[in-house]
């Protein structure tokens, strides 16, 4: 990627070059910085789930249990066990392992939680985290709120509980797991170059509350701390720069090839045309020479806390 996907802060023109028709895409979702859409029609998990919940009842109709007997034996509430049973509810590790015991199913409940665990988050969330765990580098602007790989929990579960249509606690709940579980690529070895550019509005917008905010600062500068990381922030009072035609990112993969990623409204797109990729990859890297440099941002973010 040219110039490690982008430089320090240096003064000059700003805008991306307009968008080209014919572009090169596979649908993917959950981009980092919008809420997640929720699951989609193609999405094989809500199946994986309908298929362990048969399976609890089977088992627990062969072993002449009501819900009720099923949910006490375990500790769980009857109304929970119909949820799981019916495809509504996930079910959590522990469930079925007490409810294999309870039941007697010899270890045929146990060893479907590693299904569960995979179909836990939304096929396109899965397919998404698995570009960034391959990922050697990757560059990402955002320009609506804090990235989805930095926000914190309690943001990314204020963004949702926004979202409209609105989405069931059991909805957000799931989609704020799937957001903290693609985070374990700051945690990965060999550990990869991870470089943001966030818009300063972003730092400041008090989403879900001002204790909200000022946790989501104190975890960019935590993050940003880590050495294969590096956050800048591009301030307001610039005229103009290349990230004004949306949010993205750029990926540079395992096996020396990039893709991009970029998303509006309802649309999320992984974008693979190297032409394509190679304009946003440009872009990126003008984003990055007009925001603030690393140590200048940190500085800015430490400033923004201060006045919270």
């Amino acid at each position: 990627m040219t110039g490690g996907l982008g430089a320090d802060r240096a003064g000059g023109a700003g805008g991306g070059v307009d968008g080209v028709d014919g572009m090169a895409v596979v649908d993917v979702v959950d981009v980092a910085d919008e809420p997640d859409r929720g699951m989609g029609p193609e999405d094989d998990s809500g199946a994986v789930i309908a298929v362990v919940g048969r399976q609890v009842r089977l088992w627990r109709e062969a072993a002449g249990m009501r819900a009720a007997d099923l949910g006490a034996a375990i500790g769980y509430g009857e109304n929970q066990v119909y949820k799981v049973e019916t495809g509504k509810r996930i079910p959590k590790p522990e469930f079925l392992d007490r409810a294999d015991e309870a039941l007697g199913a010899g270890g045929k409940l146990a060893a479907m939680k590693k299904d569960v665990a995979e179909a836990r988050y939304p096929k396109k969330v899965r397919d998404l985290a698995k570009l960034e765990a391959d990922a050697v580098e990757m560059g990402a602007y955002a320009g609506a709120v804090v990235h989805g790989l930095l926000q914190t929990e309690e943001y990314a579960r204020a963004l949702y509980r926004g979202r409209r249509p609105a989405f069931s606690e059991d909805q957000i709940e799931r989609l704020v797991a799937a957001r903290m579980a693609r985070q374990s690529v700051f945690d990965r070895q060999p550990s990869p170059l991870l470089t943001f550019v966030q818009e300063e509005a972003t730092l400041r917008r008090p989403v879900g509350g001002r204790m909200v905010l000022r946790r989501q600062l104190e975890h960019l500068l935590e993050v940003g701390a880590l050495r294969h990381v590096e956050i800048q922030v591009m301030p307001t009072e610039t005229e103009e720069h290349a990230g004004l035609d949306g949010s993205h990112r750029v990926l540079k993969l395992s096996d020396g090839t990039a893709v991009a990623h970029n998303e509006v409204q309802l649309t999320s797109r992984l974008i693979s045309e190297p032409r394509e990729v190679q304009i946003l990859e440009m872009r990126y890297g003008l984003i990055r020479s007009q925001a603030l440099t690393p140590r200048l941002s940190r500085s800015f973010i430490e400033k923004l806390l201060g006045e919270i």
